[in-house]
């Protein structure tokens, strides 16, 4: 299961700060950071998506997995920082 992060930068400081902390609420789950990159081009955006700076893929095992962890008491606890820092839209694909 992936689950895919757009990321609009509010506060870079509060980002940095989560962004050095969410890893650590995904590994109980079995989960791993993936991928972090910025958006560079976006040729399409049919869907009207709002625009957004960075992105991040995460991976773990089951669908569950994921969700456990989205719902989790380790993540909660960033959802401040989380608010200050970014804007933000997940979404979980399955191949």
């Amino acid at each position: 299961m992936k689950v895919i992060g757009l990321i609009k930068v509010l506060n870079q400081e509060a980002f940095e700060a989560y962004r050095s902390q969410v890893g650590q609420t995904v590994a109980p789950y079995q989960g791993r950071v993936v991928f972090r990159g910025k958006q560079k081009f976006m040729p399409w955006n049919e869907l009207q998506i709002n625009e957004f700076d960075d992105c991040v893929e995460l991976d773990f095992p089951t669908l569950e997995d994921a969700k456990r962890w989205a719902s989790s008491t380790e993540y909660a606890k960033l959802l401040q920082v989380r608010t200050q820092a970014m804007r933000l839209t997940l979404f979980g694909i399955e191949s």
